[in-house]
């Protein structure tokens, strides 16, 4: 069952995220390292949890759970306005969605659970107004490219590379993958 996280869920969201950054491929997949992320306070989380689980309307946090409950998966939406500036410096040219912050729980790969995560925040953002979605993914990240194609998003043709400001990422290659309404 995939569903939207609730605004007190800050404890199980964190877990899952620190898990996440342990992951073989988080150098490649995320911005931000285990050491990092596990030195912030609980305020960060909580309000990290208060802002995904709907309150701010403007970012969702889907989880998907397995039959007991387990927390196997996630992925999150942003909305980046059009006229605003993105996380790279980059001009936002029309409203859309940024899903960020995807992982499945390796024994849990391969089996739809990364796209039913995908439908969910998809679905939400065209339910919110966006005109497409879209994804960055590090150039060397292969199996997460395949998870994507799969789940219907294409290479835009545009490359972003990450600047000052995240240590050992800087200077490292995204490209964008977008899936457009419709």
């Amino acid at each position: 069952m995939v569903r939207g996280i609730r605004t007190d869920e800050w404890r199980p969201a964190k877990a899952l995220r620190l898990e996440a950054l342990k992951d073989p491929a988080a150098a490649i997949a995320f911005l931000e390292t285990y050491k990092d992320a596990a030195a912030r306070p609980d305020s960060f989380w909580q309000e990290r949890a208060l802002r995904a689980g709907g309150a701010a309307g403007g970012v969702r946090q889907f989880v998907a759970e397995a039959a007991g409950g387990e927390w196997i998966g996630t992925v999150t939406v942003l909305v980046e306005e059009a006229g605003s500036v993105d996380w790279a410096g980059l001009p936002v040219e029309r409203r859309q969605g940024h899903v960020v912050g995807v992982y499945v729980r390796p024994e849990w790969r391969g089996g739809g659970v990364t796209r039913e995560l995908f439908e969910a925040g998809v679905e939400w953002a065209w339910g919110v107004g966006v005109e497409r979605v879209r994804l960055l993914v590090h150039q060397k990240n292969l199996r997460a490219q395949r998870a994507y194609r799969k789940a219907g998003f294409a290479p835009s043709g545009l490359t972003v590379p990450v600047g000052e400001g995240f240590g050992d990422f800087s200077g490292e290659i995204e490209i964008e993958f977008v899936r457009e309404r419709g």
